[in-house]
């Protein structure tokens, strides 16, 4: 309880900074007080919202990438992490995150040569010999087991927190509004659009609505377009088109299932990183829009 007074003062204190200064860079501790009362979508979009004015911030990087983290969606943790350490260099806090997301995606070796580097600059840190030990200790005793007993055991052995949310090859899943809120994040995105086969929008993070609707209608008569073409040409499906525009303007969009994802962005974007990302993220799709 005294923690959740203390956290309750802190959110308040931030709060109170934030309206009479609505760029302040406060907006970081703040989702971290959130974060940490287990608000986490709460959290998400204050530190969405404030790295859209602070996008070089790099601590607000490290709060979005933490989380992420708590979210389980640890490729994004990993990509806010690396943006941190971009701006800021790297440091313990990004080190041991960056060794904690790979322990719950299986990928215990590179965990090891982290944790291995971080003990030898603290060797007392009782956090960072607990992650090692799990990190070297979970590969030897699960190699035969299936995936559900091998996070089922290594949960119920030790009582570290990282434990709890052990790896297992059966990533969890991620919504469609989990992954529109992501790309809406990603420096340069200025709207996103989910649009159905009749080319109405299901989801949006878009400014103005009717544009939304314009778009969308018009992306669909360009994926139809597109899509009739590539079929007469027998070059097979297509992953995505991209559009460039005079006026800094980009659209990309992509095909998922019957649905089309539409990003609209400024030249700022890195569409390299994008592209990159979020295949593998799509990958983790939950399907059901309900």
């Amino acid at each position: 309880m005294a923690q959740v007074a203390e956290l309750d003062d802190r959110i308040a204190k931030c709060n109170k900074i934030l309206n009479e200064n609505p760029n302040s860079q406060i907006f970081a501790a703040l989702a971290e007080a959130h974060r940490k009362k287990g608000e986490i979508d709460k959290a998400f979009r204050i530190c969405q919202t404030g790295l859209k004015i602070h996008s070089n911030y790099g601590s607000a990087h490290m709060v979005m990438a933490k989380i992420n983290f708590d979210k389980g969606l640890y490729d994004w943790s990993e990509m806010e992490v690396q943006k941190a350490v971009e701006l800021d260099g790297p440091s313990h806090a990004t080190e041991l995150l960056l060794a904690e997301i790979y322990i719950h995606r299986g990928e215990f070796a590179r965990a090891v040569k982290k944790l291995n580097k971080l003990l030898e600059a603290d060797p007392n840190n009782k956090h960072v010999i607990k992650l090692l030990d799990l990190a070297k200790r979970i590969p030897l005793e699960s190699p035969v087991v299936g995936p559900e007993e091998k996070a089922d055991s290594a949960a119920g052995e030790s009582s570290d927190a990282a434990a709890e949310k052990q790896d297992s090859p059966v990533e969890a899943k991620v919504t469609y509004n989990e992954v529109l809120d992501f790309i809406e994040s990603v420096a340069g995105v200025e709207g996103v659009l989910l649009i159905n086969r009749e080319g109405l929008v299901v989801e949006q993070r878009w400014s103005d609505e009717q544009s939304a609707e314009l778009y969308a209608a018009v992306a669909r008569d360009i994926e139809k377009t597109v899509q009739s073409q590539i079929e007469i040409s027998n070059f097979g499906d297509y992953d995505s088109i991209l559009l460039e525009t005079d006026n800094d303007l980009i659209i990309e969009m992509l095909s998922l299932n019957e649905n089309l994802l539409l990003i609209k962005a400024n030249k700022q974007i890195n569409l390299g990183t994008l592209r990159l990302k979020l295949p593998k993220l799509l990958s983790k799709l939950d399907e059901d829009l309900s």
